[in-house]
């Protein structure tokens, strides 16, 4: 088993009381999605191949890392579902992957740049990424708020909700963007 699994199987292993529908998501995203493969990103971001699932994982432990130093009561459950899922809304929907290769683009490194599938709906991310967790997990208000806008003030659609932030909210925000602005820029 390589790192990479080793530290998703650790995540999922944390989540006790929500645990069979957790497991149920995982097995519709893994079979009927492009959890697995999808990127984080078309160019910014992880724009390759398991860029999302990396992301996820790395967002997930920085997320649990921060809650224990600002926010201890916010349980261990609530984080690994918020980060793990935060970006879901990126594998798009059965049969219609949200980001799809182009062909006539590759990165510095040779990876494939991926392009927005037009058949797709348009939907703000953190809308998605509700709609395709809320069909099998319970959330509470604080874990929608955090998947709904965990962006945080960068998108204009977020505006709604300035200064009234819940905890949860706010940590996924700074896990999500350190992850992304900081240790996976570039790649």
């Amino acid at each position: 088993m390589d790192f990479e699994q080793t530290r998703y199987r650790a995540l999922i292993n944390q989540v006790k009381t929500r645990e069979k529908e957790v497991r149920s998501f995982l097995a519709f995203l893994q079979e009927k999605t492009s959890w697995l493969t999808s990127p984080a990103s078309t160019r910014f971001h992880n724009n390759f191949e398991q860029g999302l699932l990396r992301h996820s994982i790395l967002v997930s432990e920085l997320l649990l890392q921060l809650k224990e130093i600002w926010s201890p009561d916010i349980n261990n459950e609530s984080c690994v579902i918020c980060g793990l899922f935060h970006d879901v809304g990126k594998v798009g929907l059965p049969g219609k992957p949200l980001y799809l290769p182009n062909p006539e683009g590759r990165s510095k490194c040779g990876e494939k740049k991926y392009t927005i599938n037009p058949d797709l709906v348009y939907l703000g991310l953190g809308v998605r990424s509700l709609l395709l967790v809320n069909k099998f997990i319970p959330l509470s208000e604080d874990e929608a708020q955090a998947i709904a806008y965990h962006d945080g003030q960068y998108i204009e659609e977020n505006k709604q909700i300035a200064h009234r932030e819940e905890p949860m909210t706010l940590l996924l925000s700074y896990a999500d963007n350190w992850a992304g602005e900081v240790l996976e820029k570039g790649g």
